[in-house]
């Protein structure tokens, strides 16, 4: 599971336009499509906290994992 993550600010955002999963039959069962019925192109933005509490609904098999995957080159 790849997460997009910048240890400076402390936040993990995902936002559709950086994931390589894009358009994929993985994005009916993304945690992103799952938690939030966000208008395209909207990034979502998780803090410290929420990302620990998505983790551990994930690994706890309540929410499916991120299957983002950020974008190179």
């Amino acid at each position: 599971m790849a997460r997009s993550h910048d240890p400076s600010d402390g936040v993990l955002r995902i936002d559709c336009d950086d994931c390589a999963m894009q358009g994929t039959e993985c994005c009916g069962d993304c945690l992103v499509t799952f938690i939030c019925s966000r208008e395209p192109g909207e990034a979502v933005v998780v803090d410290v906290a929420e990302a620990r509490a998505i983790r551990m609904l994930s690994e706890a098999g309540l929410l499916p994992a991120s299957r983002h995957v950020r974008r190179t080159g």
